[in-house]
């Protein structure tokens, strides 16, 4: 079922009943799995966040971005990993279309079921593979989103219209992330590398911009990374440290103690967040299997990947989190009420 959505619809979560009917005997619609959390919204009016036309693929295929169909995020919607042993991934779900039906539409046929008889039941037992009672494989969407998907090539410029014509993006805004793309590209030949991230520079300051996304780690690989401990509790503020500090505290490939300073997490340098949780347990996306952390890290409110700086995917809507070492922030005062960090983190998009 295609009902075309666009970003910021609205729109109602079909009931138990409904959904149930749309699944395999695996609790799967295309190969996509309905998670245990998503009965909770069953009946509730959300809007749409992104089409989720595409993705990214963190299974250990590594393919790049991925192409789904009839499939949207939405608002207020992300996992709380009640049905996945305390998952502290935050993750945002995916909704086919055919779980859905549009909020001016409330006489809209219900779903008759025509395949198998899937049972909430049976959606609870999907969400672990019986493999190891001691540590089990865990399945959820973000597990199982290669098989779900299918290959979406950078260079397949389809996408870069149907992030414009979805809503996800504005033409203009996906013109100026293409066009950095380009320069990137150009940059990364490394022929005049400084005098052309000069230039950018100097032109990004003239009109306000972002510096050129760059980094590089400066503890030699095989050798250890210094950690930091601040004990940050959820509701306080703190600000992201410079490049130039984070630097000192990763390898070259951007680790840290195991974890990854990733180039799309370089735009909130310099500003002030708010913690929103302490993460000590996920869920490994490329084998199933919970990991618990060693050196907790930090989630902040209304910081995620936006699919910016990485070329392969670009625009991406995904929304993942991402996670911060301790060492990467430093504590400071609550803004005051109404200022512009108060704000902003009250804008969590799909929270």
């Amino acid at each position: 079922m295609s009902l075309g959505l666009r970003a910021g619809e609205w729109v109602v979560v079909r009931s138990k009943e409904e959904i149930l009917a749309t699944l395999d005997a695996n609790g799967r619609l295309d190969n996509l799995p309905f998670q245990p959390e998503m009965f909770a919204f069953c009946g509730k009016r959300l809007r749409v966040y992104k089409a989720a036309h595409k993705t990214c693929d963190s299974s250990p295929n590594r393919s790049g971005g991925r192409r789904i169909h009839d499939t949207v995020h939405l608002e207020q919607a992300r996992c709380d990993g009640n049905g996945h042993d305390g998952c502290q991934a935050d993750c945002v779900f995916y909704w086919k279309e055919a779980w859905l039906k549009r909020a001016d539409s409330p006489n809209a046929p219900a779903l008759v079921r025509t395949g198998a008889n899937c049972t909430e039941q049976r959606v609870i037992e999907a969400a672990k593979l019986a493999d190891d009672p001691a540590d089990p494989t865990w399945v959820c969407q973000t597990t199982v989103i290669y098989d779900a998907s299918e290959l979406l090539p950078w260079w397949d410029a389809r996408q870069y219209v149907k992030d414009v014509t979805s809503g996800n993006h504005s033409a203009w805004h996906m013109t100026k992330l293409l066009l950095r793309a380009g320069f990137q590209k150009i940059v990364g030949l490394g022929v005049g590398y400084r005098a052309l991230v000069r230039l950018y520079n100097a032109f990004q300051k003239l009109r306000g911009g972002e510096p050129f996304p760059e980094i590089r780690g400066e503890i030699p690989k095989g050798q250890p990374t210094p950690t930091g401990r601040l004990d940050l509790k959820p509701g306080e503020w703190v600000e992201v440290k410079l490049p130039a500090e984070i630097a000192k505290t990763i390898t070259p490939d951007g680790i840290n103690r195991g974890m990854r300073y990733d180039e799309e997490m370089l735009k909130y340098s310099g500003k002030r967040y708010r913690v929103q949780m302490r993460v000590d347990r996920l869920i490994n996306e490329k084998n199933g299997k919970m990991v618990t952390m060693k050196s907790p890290c930090i989630q902040l409110e209304n910081v995620f990947c936006r699919a910016e700086l990485t070329g392969r995917r670009l625009g991406c809507p995904r929304a993942s989190n991402t996670y911060w070492r301790e060492i990467w922030l430093k504590r400071v005062d609550a803004p005051a009420s109404g200022s512009d960090a108060s704000r902003s983190t009250r804008e969590r998009a799909t929270q």
